[in-house]
């Protein structure tokens, strides 16, 4: 029986801790209404606005997460409770996430208690199962706690009721983390290179083929408007999880590379880069970000111009400003390094280059999966990224362009759905963004990539950032421990890539080493050849993290890490 805390309140009076009686009933309702089996109703503005909070399934009950409103990136407070989670917390979860519990849980008391979140199916496709309510002494109710001032911020939850991010709930998401590699669990640390795929993702492929398959714009028949609406519908969603004004600002292509050779072939065609002209790249690019750009400046007569970056791999801003000037017709900067992981200043990039009178394209392939994007906060001119690299399948990925820069750009491909009228004489062009998406699109992996954005902001974006930024300083700091390797990229703003070198072993006989471990790692120049010469290096290796990661996994390739140190030195 819950205790009721002392007020001082006289006999059948209304305790001054209870809601009012039409809150309460309006709370119950909007619950009730959205079990499994009931009509969905929306929240009532009072307790919940959609445009100001979101629920977030895969996290513990507690304060709600608000949206995705950092500025391009922003490193978040640790909440308490990230990181190590201790033993037993919380009791068994479902794959969402959530505490399970008694399915008749009795409504009253859950508002009582203080649980107001509408149960919803989880993430796997099983029926979401209600926490279980701890009596309290006092109950706490956060819509009285945390009041929503007219035209004012939100008052930030008390730190007890942070969200926690559960990674064995999320683990339990992706079938292939239970397989076995050499009698061994897998350990997935090639995240870098390619990202694994929840059961929403590869359910939402097998359900696109089996009930909405076909070609899309350009027939009536009930297939074919499913299959648009669904593909129209990807690229709805991805406008609203990098912050685009528009799913108009949205080109699918099929990856970060394909994205960066249309702007530059279109800026070619349109004669935007010219003799004397300059393009502006970092020390910390991927191949696919140089030799675009490179070919450019080759076949124009311009000059290609690349900004230093320090020991630590950090990029040296005083020297790239010193680089612009009114000749610097584009910049094209990788958010977050493949190889050091560092995290490049992008704001500062982007303004000023911008005070040049010069675009930028910034390539997100590293950071779409580790931090909240916002590219008109960023007000980057494009911005690329890859579905694979964020738990979406391959040979999708999407370029963001602003309206105004879209429009210019004249066509790369040509045929198919991109074509507005067709005379013998003349073409006529449809506008962005399907001027740019010539021939049959890729349907069902575009609608794959909207399911895995979809996941990630069920998840809670801010909570996935806190908890990979709490593995990752777990993970410096264990692996510095290892005799005599060397960690390349210690920038103190990074996100989770350790790349390194041991004495006594060649990178590629280290990952197949940790491979008989079942430790999936990558050996070799990871595409990125000039900034790992700038460390003196020509292959090294490259352990990636993810949100799917855990600190027992960085303990295993840190213990396996130093038997072959000790090996190596005992060879020697």
């Amino acid at each position: 029986m819950t205790t009721r805390p002392a007020t001082g309140e006289g006999v059948g009076d209304a305790p001054s801790w209870l809601p009012d009686e039409a809150t309460l009933t309006r709370l119950a309702t909007d619950s009730y209404g959205a079990m499994p089996g009931h009509t969905p109703r929306p929240p009532s503005s009072a307790v919940l606005s959609a445009d100001e909070h979101q629920v977030q399934p895969g996290i513990s009950t507690g304060e709600l997460v608000p949206p995705s409103v950092a500025t391009g990136y922003r490193r978040p407070t640790t909440p308490p409770g990230h990181g190590h989670a201790a033993p037993g917390a919380g009791g068994p979860v479902t794959p969402a996430g959530h505490p399970s519990a008694d399915p008749a849980l009795d409504l009253p008391r859950a508002l009582a208690a203080g649980i107001l979140r509408a149960p919803r199916s989880d993430l796997s496709g099983e029926s979401f199962r209600p926490p279980e309510v701890s009596p309290a002494s006092t109950p706490s109710f956060y819509f009285l706690d945390e009041q929503l001032p007219a035209g004012g911020p939100r008052r930030p939850a008390p730190a007890a009721a942070s969200p926690v991010f559960d990674v064995e709930a999320v683990r339990r998401d992706f079938p292939i983390l239970a397989e076995r590699i050499h009698g061994r669990q897998l350990v997935w640390l090639d995240n870098a290179a390619t990202t694994q795929k929840p059961l929403v993702v590869i359910d939402r492929l097998a359900h696109y083929y089996s009930h909405e398959n076909s070609n899309i714009h350009r027939s009536a028949h009930s297939l074919a408007v499913r299959a648009t609406d669904a593909y129209e519908g990807a690229r709805a969603t991805i406008a609203d999880f990098i912050g685009a004004p528009s799913a108009e600002n949205v080109v699918f292509t099929r990856g970060t590379t394909e994205a960066i050779n249309l702007v530059a072939e279109s800026c070619r065609r349109r004669k935007h880069i010219g003799p004397g002209d300059e393009i502006v790249i970092t020390h910390l690019e991927h191949h696919a970000n140089i030799v675009p750009w490179q070919q450019l400046a080759t076949e124009t007569g311009a000059k290609l111009v690349v900004a230093p970056v320090d020991d630590d791999g950090r990029l040296l801003l005083d020297a790239y400003r010193a680089l612009l000037n009114e000749r610097t017709r584009v910049v094209a900067v990788a958010q977050v390094s493949n190889v050091l992981g560092t995290i490049v200043p992008v704001h500062e990039v982007i303004e000023m280059a911008h005070r040049v009178g010069a675009k930028v394209l910034i390539d997100g392939a590293q950071a779409i999966a580790h931090m909240v994007i916002d590219v008109q906060a960023m007000d980057a001119d494009f911005y690329v990224f890859s579905g694979h690299k964020v738990f979406g399948p391959t040979g999708i990925g999407a370029l963001y362009g602003k309206a105004s820069c879209l429009e210019k750009l004249p066509p790369w491909q040509l045929g198919g759905n991109m074509i507005a009228d067709v005379t013998f004489e003349r073409t006529l062009f449809q506008h962005p963004p399907t001027r740019f998406e010539a021939g049959t699109g890729n349907i069902a992996d575009a609608v794959g990539l909207a399911a895995a954005l979809d996941y990630l902001t069920r998840l809670g974006r801010i909570a996935i950032e806190s908890y990979e930024h709490d593995l990752i300083a777990y993970a410096v700091a264990e692996i510095c421990r290892v005799p005599g390797l060397r960690l390349i990229g210690t920038a103190p703003e990074k996100v989770s890539v350790l790349t390194f070198a041991l004495d006594g072993c060649q990178p590629a006989e280290l990952a197949a080493a940790l491979d008989q471990e079942g430790i999936a790692v990558r050996a070799g120049h990871h595409c990125a050849q000039p900034i790992l010469r700038r460390y003196g290096l020509e292959t090294a290796v490259r352990a990636s993290l993810a949100m799917y990661n855990t600190h027992a996994e960085v303990d295993l390739l840190v213990a396996a890490l130093h038997r072959f140190a000790a090996a190596a030195r005992n060879r020697h």
